[in-house]
């Protein structure tokens, strides 16, 4: 019964931007600066614990695009 009731909750999320450039745009403009990268792309911020690591694909996968929003502090 437990398992339905997380179940039932992912189920309302929303799901996370996985246009890459609107991810970045995003970024930017909450004050994350390109810092470098070949097949990654590393996004930094003063005050900010760790970077933030985004490929380099036209689109992120869920999972990915997840993962930047809860790093970033979206979700």
């Amino acid at each position: 019964m437990q398992a339905n009731a997380v179940q039932c909750i992912c189920l309302h999320m929303a799901a996370p931007e996985t246009n890459r450039a609107k991810v970045v745009s995003r970024l930017e403009a909450e004050g994350w600066v390109n810092a470098r990268g070949k097949s990654h792309g590393k996004s930094i911020k003063a005050g900010a614990a760790y970077p933030i690591i985004v490929p380099r694909h036209r689109t992120l996968s869920p999972g990915v695009a997840r993962s930047i929003a809860k790093a970033a502090g979206w979700i």
